[in-house]
């Protein structure tokens, strides 16, 4: 990945104007497949002074695809009247020196409550699957520490201690389990949504960003244990246990 950056210098009887055009040529943005996201900021200290960021695939993919294509045109239309006003357009390449702060956003697990939420929420939901008819043949025989185990797994995915790679065989464990088991799509739909009953029931935050995360790792996981289950399937096992967050984008899930 590149930057790109452009630093603006815009009078104030412009800059609402300068912003406005920006907001028509990010759509122009949106749409490039080149183009991995763009922020325009704004200096507080001198409110004169504007810095566009462009995080494109690679400056070649800037260069030569996004300004020879199709929404190279409709972008520059909308800030033709600013080209005048750059001070700088340069690419900047991303260096090793990277990192987060003391004001990180707390991960899932920690929103959630912690082991002890997550160890309420597979108690209450594997009391439910032995009177289930579609549940109950998948774990019929259960170990007496499944529950226990199975949230210890949500822990470390949802950004909690890795405490099932370091205890309990990580992810070619988990993998194991669900080999030749051949889980079909209804008993999935059924896993997922007594587990959503089960976080009702457990008193998990039922904020809309929260769960909106927690529900998509559930489909993301339990449709992987389909395809995992399958007869014939042979998954990889050398790889390590997902790690879920507020933005996880579904290709870095895959």
């Amino acid at each position: 990945m590149i930057v790109e950056y452009l630093r603006y210098t815009i009078p104030p009887d412009r800059a609402a104007a300068f912003e406005a055009a920006y907001a028509e040529a990010a759509g122009s943005l949106a749409k490039a497949p080149e183009c991995v996201g763009y922020d325009l900021s704004r200096c507080v200290e001198d409110p004169t002074r504007y810095v566009l960021a462009i995080r494109w695939t690679s400056a070649e993919a800037h260069l030569e695809g996004f300004r020879r294509g199709p929404h190279f045109p409709p972008f520059f239309a909308a800030i033709r009247d600013y080209v005048g006003d750059l001070d700088e357009m340069r690419h900047y390449e991303p260096t090793a020196v990277t990192g987060e702060g003391g004001a990180r956003p707390p991960t899932l697990y920690e929103w959630a409550g912690g082991g002890p939420a997550l160890r309420r929420l597979t108690e209450i939901f594997y009391r439910r699957v032995p009177e289930d008819p579609l549940l109950e043949p998948v774990f019929r025989g259960m170990d007496a520490h499944h529950a226990e185990h199975v949230a210890v797994w949500l822990g470390e995915v949802l950004g909690g201690p890795a405490d099932y790679t370091a205890h309990h065989g990580g992810h070619p464990h988990m993998i194991g389990r669900h080999l030749g088991r051949g889980i079909t799509e209804e008993q999935r739909r059924r896993w997922v949504s007594l587990l959503l009953d089960a976080a009702d029931e457990t008193g998990l935050p039922a904020d809309p960003e929260f769960r909106a995360a927690f529900a998509g790792y559930l489909e993301w996981g339990s449709r992987l244990a389909v395809l995992f289950s399958a007869p014939g399937a042979e998954p990889a096992t050398d790889e390590p246990v997902p790690h879920w967050d507020w933005t996880m984008p579904p290709w870095q899930g895959s």
